[in-house]
């Protein structure tokens, strides 16, 4: 036999098509003793409304798209989980695509978020164009979460880029580090905040004629190897910095294995910090030093802010800033315990 249809249903429970279909959308309509019958019979066959079936008869989407920037960073990981707990909480499902940090993959796949109609989309730190944001939201409320946003048909979740870095910086200025290199996000969502934060801290602590090292690097374990070998060749033996503030967690982790494949021990030789507090950093062997994002209650937080425009509760954007903190472990040791100036 085939999967069970709403025929068979209302077949096993002597009722009508249309009544099982109310039942499914959960009407008022319909008595208790029906409902219960319908149910039974639902239960007995094994079967379970289609979800977009039902919102496109209804045309009541119980649906949210997610398009999700790295399938591979536990950040997001993190972020969907407050997302998903959100939206069951309130009777939606989520629908998760990525392009892979690739703009025209991920433009791709918002088009086909699109196509399914959905009550919303939430877009973790998107690197489509804003034009295409902006398209985005005149079809439906649509929430950025690690990404700004100007549109006032587009709401906001982000932490506070540049008090993280800072915040990076003042522990490790406190340790005696003087010579701190920022492994650079790039063009990801979120590191030019990261950016500006590092480099007004350095400036703060009159270290800019130090040198404000910057490396240009992207939030991924790979860039975070290759931006090491950089800084290697850059400012070979007692030139090179003590510290280094990355990009994010994954970047970190990149880093502190180049650094111990050119025998450089983390943190006796040089200290670093990551940026995220994801899973990954909180493994006993890494134990990372890290700048934490609240990433569940972002993740709540977009999925509330989006339903309130998805009820017509509000049309004026939101921008939520949230404060990060800085979590120390074990990949951050005081300056005179590196030996090196």
């Amino acid at each position: 036999m085939g999967k069970p249809t709403m025929e068979d249903v209302a077949a096993r429970a002597g009722v009508s098509r249309a009544l099982v279909s109310l039942v499914m959308r959960d009407s008022p309509k319909v008595s208790a003793r029906r409902r219960a019958a319908v149910l039974a019979a639902a239960g007995e066959l094994g079967y379970s409304p289609h979800v977009m079936a039902r919102s496109l008869a209804s045309r009541t989407s119980t649906v949210v798209g997610v398009l999700v920037n790295d399938l591979r960073n536990a950040f997001f990981a993190d972020v969907v989980e407050g997302l998903d707990a959100a939206a069951r909480a309130a009777g939606f499902e989520l629908i998760l695509t990525t392009g892979g940090r690739v703009p025209a993959r991920e433009q791709a796949a918002l088009r086909s978020l699109l196509s399914f109609r959905p009550a919303g989309i939430v877009l973790l730190s998107p690197v489509v164009p804003a034009a295409a944001i902006e398209a985005a939201a005149r079809q439906c409320p649509v929430a950025l979460v690690s990404r700004t946003s100007r549109s006032r048909g587009v709401d906001t979740v982000n932490d506070d880029g540049e008090a993280g870095s800072a915040l990076a910086v003042e522990h490790l200025v406190r340790r005696g580090h003087r010579r701190i290199a920022h492994l650079d996000g790039g063009g990801a969502a979120g590191a030019a905040a990261r950016r500006r934060g590092f480099q007004r801290a350095m400036r703060g602590h009159g270290l800019e004629p130090i040198v404000v090292r910057v490396v240009r690097s992207e939030h991924t374990d790979t860039a975070g190897e290759k931006a090491v070998q950089e800084l290697l060749s850059r400012y070979p033996g007692a030139a090179l910095p003590t510290a280094l503030v990355a990009g994010n967690d994954f970047n970190a982790v990149g880093a502190i294995s180049a650094l111990a494949e050119h025998g450089l021990r983390v943190p006796e030789d040089i200290s670093v910090v990551g940026y995220d507090n994801t899973s990954l950093a909180a493994l006993r062997h890494l134990c990372l030093t890290t700048v934490d994002q609240p990433r569940t209650e972002m993740g709540r937080l977009a999925l509330e802010t989006l339903l309130e425009r998805v009820r017509g509760e509000r049309t004026e954007p939101v921008r939520h800033l949230l404060h990060p903190s800085l979590v120390v472990r074990d990949t951050t040791a005081d300056h005179d315990r590196t030996g090196r100036g």
